[in-house]
Protein backbone atom coordinates (compact mmCIF):
# COMPACT_ATOMS: atom_id res chain seq x y z
CA UNK A 1 0.00 0.00 0.00
CA UNK A 2 1.47 2.98 -0.79
CA UNK A 3 1.37 6.09 1.54
CA UNK A 4 -1.36 8.14 -0.63
CA UNK A 5 -3.42 5.31 -0.14
CA UNK A 6 -2.91 5.69 4.13
CA UNK A 7 -3.71 9.45 3.61
CA UNK A 8 -6.61 11.03 5.61
CA UNK A 9 -8.64 12.48 2.73
CA UNK A 10 -10.93 14.64 5.76
CA UNK A 11 -9.63 15.61 9.52
CA UNK A 12 -11.68 18.14 11.49
CA UNK A 13 -10.38 20.21 14.14
CA UNK A 14 -12.44 21.01 16.89
CA UNK A 15 -11.21 25.18 17.02
CA UNK A 16 -11.93 25.92 21.15
CA UNK A 17 -10.63 28.62 22.44
CA UNK A 18 -8.04 27.71 25.15
CA UNK A 19 -7.32 24.57 23.90
CA UNK A 20 -6.87 24.96 19.80
CA UNK A 21 -3.10 25.52 19.44
CA UNK A 22 -2.79 21.99 20.68
CA UNK A 23 -5.43 20.13 18.63
CA UNK A 24 -3.56 22.44 15.73
CA UNK A 25 -0.23 21.02 17.08
CA UNK A 26 -1.41 17.64 16.72
CA UNK A 27 -2.59 17.42 13.60
CA UNK A 28 0.67 18.94 12.36
CA UNK A 29 2.56 16.67 13.50
CA UNK A 30 0.59 13.38 13.05
CA UNK A 31 -1.22 13.94 9.98
CA UNK A 32 0.30 13.30 6.58
CA UNK A 33 0.64 16.14 4.13
CA UNK A 34 -1.87 16.29 1.49
CA UNK A 35 -4.71 15.49 4.04
CA UNK A 36 -7.70 18.32 4.10
CA UNK A 37 -8.24 19.93 7.06
CA UNK A 38 -11.00 21.69 8.38
CA UNK A 39 -11.20 24.12 11.06
CA UNK A 40 -14.77 23.80 13.38
CA UNK A 41 -15.88 26.36 15.73
CA UNK A 42 -19.00 26.34 17.77
CA UNK A 43 -20.94 29.32 18.88
CA UNK A 44 -23.63 28.93 21.84
CA UNK A 45 -26.52 30.72 21.42
CA UNK A 46 -27.45 30.63 25.38
CA UNK A 47 -26.06 33.66 26.39
CA UNK A 48 -27.29 35.89 23.60
CA UNK A 49 -30.61 34.37 23.69
CA UNK A 50 -30.58 34.61 27.76
CA UNK A 51 -29.92 38.40 27.25
CA UNK A 52 -32.96 39.57 24.55
CA UNK A 53 -34.93 37.23 27.48
CA UNK A 54 -33.63 39.31 30.18
CA UNK A 55 -34.21 42.36 27.82
CA UNK A 56 -37.84 42.01 26.83
CA UNK A 57 -39.00 40.16 30.04
CA UNK A 58 -36.91 42.61 32.98
CA UNK A 59 -36.50 45.98 31.31
CA UNK A 60 -40.31 46.73 30.58
CA UNK A 61 -41.50 48.75 27.57
CA UNK A 62 -40.19 50.69 25.46
CA UNK A 63 -37.20 49.20 23.59
CA UNK A 64 -35.62 51.10 20.78
CA UNK A 65 -34.15 49.20 17.72
CA UNK A 66 -30.79 48.41 18.30
CA UNK A 67 -30.51 48.24 21.98
CA UNK A 68 -31.40 44.60 21.93
CA UNK A 69 -28.09 43.25 24.03
CA UNK A 70 -28.46 39.63 22.46
CA UNK A 71 -27.59 41.26 19.03
CA UNK A 72 -24.75 42.66 20.39
CA UNK A 73 -23.71 39.34 21.88
CA UNK A 74 -24.26 37.89 18.57
CA UNK A 75 -21.86 40.08 16.51
CA UNK A 76 -19.36 39.69 19.15
CA UNK A 77 -19.32 36.16 19.00
CA UNK A 78 -19.12 35.93 14.97
CA UNK A 79 -16.14 38.43 15.54
CA UNK A 80 -14.17 35.89 18.12
CA UNK A 81 -14.87 32.87 15.89
CA UNK A 82 -13.81 34.62 12.78
CA UNK A 83 -10.28 35.32 15.05
CA UNK A 84 -10.01 32.13 16.47
CA UNK A 85 -10.43 30.53 13.05
CA UNK A 86 -7.63 32.81 11.41
CA UNK A 87 -5.68 32.06 13.95
CA UNK A 88 -5.81 28.68 14.07
CA UNK A 89 -5.42 28.57 9.96
CA UNK A 90 -2.46 30.66 9.85
CA UNK A 91 -0.66 28.15 12.91
CA UNK A 92 -1.93 25.45 10.36
CA UNK A 93 -0.11 26.61 7.69
CA UNK A 94 -1.85 25.18 5.01
CA UNK A 95 -5.54 25.63 2.84
CA UNK A 96 -8.43 24.65 5.14
CA UNK A 97 -12.18 24.90 5.10
CA UNK A 98 -13.17 26.84 8.00
CA UNK A 99 -16.47 25.86 9.48
CA UNK A 100 -18.36 28.41 11.87
CA UNK A 101 -21.80 26.83 13.39
CA UNK A 102 -23.83 28.26 16.13
CA UNK A 103 -25.48 25.60 18.11
CA UNK A 104 -25.03 23.19 21.07
CA UNK A 105 -21.09 22.46 20.57
CA UNK A 106 -21.81 18.93 21.17
CA UNK A 107 -24.34 18.14 18.70
CA UNK A 108 -22.94 20.50 16.02
CA UNK A 109 -19.50 18.40 16.39
CA UNK A 110 -20.94 14.96 16.14
CA UNK A 111 -23.17 15.74 13.15
CA UNK A 112 -20.44 17.81 11.27
CA UNK A 113 -17.66 15.49 11.44
CA UNK A 114 -19.84 12.30 10.53
CA UNK A 115 -18.20 11.97 7.31
CA UNK A 116 -14.52 12.86 8.32
CA UNK A 117 -11.89 10.24 8.75
CA UNK A 118 -10.83 11.85 11.73
CA UNK A 119 -11.62 14.39 14.23
CA UNK A 120 -9.01 16.08 16.89
CA UNK A 121 -10.32 17.31 19.94
CA UNK A 122 -8.25 18.36 23.02
CA UNK A 123 -9.33 17.82 26.60
CA UNK A 124 -11.23 20.57 28.54
CA UNK A 125 -11.70 19.73 31.79
CA UNK A 126 -9.64 18.99 34.94
CA UNK A 127 -5.82 19.00 33.48
CA UNK A 128 -4.02 18.27 36.03
CA UNK A 129 -4.67 14.59 36.73
CA UNK A 130 -5.53 11.96 34.77
CA UNK A 131 -8.91 10.59 34.89
CA UNK A 132 -12.22 11.10 33.47
CA UNK A 133 -12.77 14.58 34.67
CA UNK A 134 -9.58 15.70 32.23
CA UNK A 135 -12.82 16.08 29.68
CA UNK A 136 -15.34 18.29 30.34
CA UNK A 137 -19.51 17.25 29.69
CA UNK A 138 -19.26 18.55 25.85
CA UNK A 139 -15.87 16.79 25.03
CA UNK A 140 -17.34 13.63 27.10
CA UNK A 141 -20.26 13.66 24.42
CA UNK A 142 -18.33 14.07 21.48
CA UNK A 143 -15.54 11.31 22.07
CA UNK A 144 -18.62 8.95 22.87
CA UNK A 145 -21.30 9.77 20.15
CA UNK A 146 -18.80 10.97 16.96
CA UNK A 147 -19.26 8.72 13.69
CA UNK A 148 -15.39 9.14 13.05
CA UNK A 149 -12.11 8.25 14.49
CA UNK A 150 -11.17 10.42 17.37
CA UNK A 151 -7.66 11.65 18.19
CA UNK A 152 -7.95 13.15 21.66
CA UNK A 153 -5.01 15.68 23.04
CA UNK A 154 -3.57 17.09 25.70
CA UNK A 155 -3.43 20.69 25.70
CA UNK A 156 -0.53 20.61 27.50
CA UNK A 157 2.18 17.80 28.89
CA UNK A 158 0.07 15.53 30.36
CA UNK A 159 0.11 14.61 34.24
CA UNK A 160 1.94 11.94 35.59
CA UNK A 161 0.64 8.55 36.14
CA UNK A 162 0.30 9.12 39.37
CA UNK A 163 -2.06 11.06 39.75
CA UNK A 164 -4.86 8.80 38.46
CA UNK A 165 -7.71 8.68 40.62
CA UNK A 166 -7.75 5.76 43.04
CA UNK A 167 -10.08 2.70 42.69
CA UNK A 168 -13.98 3.06 44.44
CA UNK A 169 -13.97 1.58 47.63
CA UNK A 170 -15.68 -0.67 47.87
CA UNK A 171 -16.97 -3.53 50.77
CA UNK A 172 -16.02 -6.41 50.46
CA UNK A 173 -19.04 -8.67 49.16
CA UNK A 174 -19.78 -11.45 51.58
CA UNK A 175 -19.13 -15.36 50.17
CA UNK A 176 -21.86 -16.85 49.07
Amino acid sequence: MSDSDTRLRSVYIWVCEGTWRASVDAALSLVRPGSRFTLLHVTSAEAPDAARGAYAGLLGRGHRAGDDPGTRLDEMAALSAVDLLDAAADRLGCRCERLEIQGRAERVVVTASAEADLLIVARDGDRTRLGPKSLGKTTRFVVDHAACPVLLVWPESAPGVATIPPPPDHPSRPDR
